[in-house]
């Protein structure tokens, strides 16, 4: 598997540089999870970082690169939104 340099932008990784996994596409994942053990055997905190363009060419305005900025809220969920899905009741 192919993996790429990408730096980190805020929360506890902020200004190293590691290795992440691309996809078939060559691009890294839209979210990085770190999970951080806590001390005493309690449950453990998830950092989050969401992928943000690094920078961009000056002709065409394509992606260089990527980097991981710090999400404090955590990952945000998505759910599916098919066109011929029902939508929710609220009751």
């Amino acid at each position: 598997m192919r993996s790429e340099n990408t730096p980190f932008v805020g929360g506890p990784l902020d200004g190293r540089v590691l290795p992440v996994l691309v996809g078939p596409t060559g691009n890294p994942p839209l979210w990085y999870e770190v999970p951080v053990p806590a001390e005493g055997g309690g449950p453990h905190t998830v950092h989050a970082y969401r992928r943000v363009i690094a920078g961009q060419t000056r002709r065409l305005g394509l992606p260089r690169g990527w980097k991981y900025e710090y999400a404090p809220e955590g990952r945000q969920r998505r759910r599916l939104n098919w066109p011929w899905s029902k939508p929710k009741r609220t009751a």
